[in-house]
């Protein structure tokens, strides 16, 4: 997926002075960790709904300027859960802690404290990289840090000070509060080495689940509280059509036949609209003309299904 912003500046960049590395973005659902990755690369790559649990694997976004590169690794929110798409979730937030240059543990003051934020912290508390406390939404009023301090002072057994590898800074992912500021202290983090991408790339999320996934954001944002944790979608075909013009027919499962008729809605106008609203970004994905073919099928208890899991494109799976 080609930048066609943040990195377009193409600046000479000295292989000898260069830093690189992994920064994974970890913290329970629902704190910005997407809206965060976006701002920082100056592009959607991941896709953001009030929604807890929106982000369902491992996305990577790229970051390159004159200092070097950083490859942030978006990853779902730690959550309390029982199937395997949870375990999978939770998995794919907690697997890479040990393969990564820097961690930012992201956090959302105007919440409280509650025991997914205590299982971040129970499986951060122990790695040896950089880690860097994130006190996100900065720019909201009466905001208390303290919770979240203690909580990682309890847990490490020590004063917030005193943890060597820990590092704290208020931010504000949506508004951009402090981020420069927190770029120069991922950057100072990574060890240096050559770039590990081309310049010109944001994104290595494959294209067809970078298409499901801004069909799901349409669908996140539209349907009710209950049905998004149930919704999944699957790109099953690409195909030209004449008049430079793509037919991209996508699947939208459910978990039960009552979703479905919600998800389509009184004369087919949910899925009219979803359509509609998806295929706009979907033009400026694939640079061309899309005929967008959305059909809706109940599948009962598909998050615990490991077949259809992996169907789905959930490959690293693993009971």
């Amino acid at each position: 997926m080609p930048d066609k912003s943040r990195n377009k500046e193409n600046k000479e960049i000295k292989k000898e002075q260069t830093r690189c590395g992994f920064v994974s973005v970890v913290g329970r659902p629902n704190v910005g960790k997407s809206t965060l990755v976006n701002k920082m690369i100056g592009e959607k790559i991941s896709i953001v709904s009030r929604v807890p649990q929106t982000t369902r694997r491992q996305i990577r976004g790229i970051y390159t300027d004159e200092r070097g590169q950083i490859i942030f690794i978006d990853t779902p929110g730690l959550h309390l859960g029982s199937d395997r798409l949870d375990r999978f979730m939770n998995r794919s937030s907690t697997g890479t802690l040990d393969e990564v240059d820097c961690v930012i543990h992201l956090v959302d003051p105007s919440r409280r404290v509650g025991e997914e934020e205590k299982n971040v912290v129970q499986h951060l508390k122990s790695i040896k990289v950089p880690i860097i406390l994130g006190l996100n939404k900065v720019d909201l009023k009466s905001l208390d840090f303290t919770p979240y301090i203690s909580l990682w002072e309890k847990m490490a057994g020590k004063a917030i000070t005193d943890i060597k590898h820990l590092t704290m800074i208020a931010i504000s992912g949506k508004s951009g509060i402090n981020l420069d500021k927190l770029m120069d202290i991922i950057f100072h983090s990574l060890p240096r080495g050559p770039l590990l991408y081309p310049q010109d790339i944001i994104c290595d999320l494959p294209r067809r689940l970078a298409m499901a996934d801004i069909i799901r954001e349409k669908l996140f944002n539209l349907m009710r509280q209950e049905i998004p944790h149930s919704l999944e979608v699957y790109i099953e075909h690409v195909q030209p059509r004449k008049g430079n013009m793509l037919n991209v027919k996508a699947l939208i499962m459910v978990a039960r036949p009552g979703q479905k008729e919600i998800v389509i809605g009184k004369k087919g106008e949910i899925l009219k609209l979803i359509g509609t609203k998806a295929r706009k970004e979907l033009e400026i994905l694939l640079e061309s003309k899309v005929f967008l073919d959305l059909h809706v099928k109940a599948k009962k208890g598909w998050r615990d299904n490991l077949s259809v899991l992996q169907d789905l494109g959930y490959e690293f799976f693993i009971d």
